[in-house]
């Protein structure tokens, strides 16, 4: 039962009988239709252009945001650590194994890749992927270089301690003292014989001293002889020092070492005599290097002074009669 509605009329200052016509009624239906349709619309317009999120929604997008900040920071940290490796590596290839006479490691093995593409396929699909992606192929070239720059420097390390026993190897002193030389040794090449007085070969030099002057090690090494069976070289020792480095020392008249036995340079291994093939009490001392008897002159640098040395060079390159 539909309800009877007044209007009050200002002009008669009496209520009369309002009827509502169905155009008015239609037309009243229309505007709540079209006004709640702009609603709608202007709603719908601002829920997808201006974000309203959830207190849950506002944490995943600030922790998404934060994660995306720290990758960013581990690239960054991830490129420096790069750099000090490529420092790393330079000094290796220019420094280190030039030092050492070693081969620097080929560009194409430290800078190898680490598996193929589909190795970061799991990376897929998320919103950073790239950055993932990138930052797991560079940790794990950095983690390979890492590795082969480990291994280098246990090469290096070795080649250190080589080079350290090498150094305390090499014939580089003298074997008598110098305050124990009574002259300036007879050198290295072709002399005249003392008991035919024809030229001859001297593959070492002569070092003149009271018999039962001290003989010493020149270098580290093994005893590999220490007898008189040579009679031309009377009572001698032979030292090998390895590396391609032999020293021998005759006319001793006593040696106080043996076959096998290890010396150090320095080491007292017998005393000046004039034992064997020998006109007069001194040392005949040679330098073998790789099979060949080279000047031992050359390998005094531990002992002698610029000045000494030369001195030495002079006089021991002059013409003369050898002591054996």
């Amino acid at each position: 039962m539909s309800k009877i509605k007044y209007k009050y009329n200002i002009k008669t200052l009496s209520y009369e009988k309002f009827e509502t016509t169905v155009r008015a009624r239609v037309l009243r239906v229309l505007s709540y239709l079209v006004t709640g349709s702009i609603f709608a619309g202007v709603a719908m317009l601002v829920t997808y252009n201006l974000p309203f999120y959830t207190p849950k929604e506002r944490k995943l997008l600030r922790e998404k945001d934060e994660m995306a900040l720290k990758y960013e920071i581990l690239s960054t940290r991830l490129n420096l650590m790069s750099n000090v490796l490529n420092d790393l590596q330079d000094r290796d290839d220019n420094l280190y194994r030039v030092i050492f006479e070693a081969e620097p490691i080929p560009s194409d093995i430290r800078k190898a890749g680490y598996g193929g593409i589909d190795r970061y396929k799991d990376l897929d699909g998320y919103d950073n992927s790239k950055l993932m992606k990138a930052i797991s192929m560079k940790l794990d070239q950095v983690s390979k270089q890492m590795y082969i720059q480990s291994k280098s420097y246990d090469e290096v390390s070795k080649l250190a301690k080589d080079k350290e026993k090498l150094l305390a190897s090499i014939p580089a002193i003298q074997p008598i003292a110098n305050k124990d030389l009574k002259h300036i040794p007879s050198g290295y090449g072709w002399r005249t014989d003392p008991i035919y007085k024809t030229g001859e070969f001297h593959p070492g030099l002569d070092f003149t001293a009271n018999a039962g002057t001290e003989i010493f090690a020149t270098g580290d090494g093994v005893v590999e002889r220490a007898d008189n069976m040579d009679q031309g070289y009377g009572n001698h020792v032979i030292i090998n020092h390895g590396f391609g480095y032999q020293t021998l020392y005759g006319h001793m008249t006593k040696y106080i070492v043996h076959a096998g036995q290890k010396v150090k340079r320095g080491e007292l291994i017998g005393y000046v005599g004039s034992t064997g093939r020998s006109t007069g009490p001194h040392v005949h001392y040679e330098v073998i290097r790789n099979g060949e008897k080279v000047n031992p002159i050359n390998y005094f640098f531990n002992d002698l002074s610029p000045e000494e040395y030369a001195r030495m060079t002079e006089m021991a390159s002059k013409p003369a009669q050898t002591f054996d």
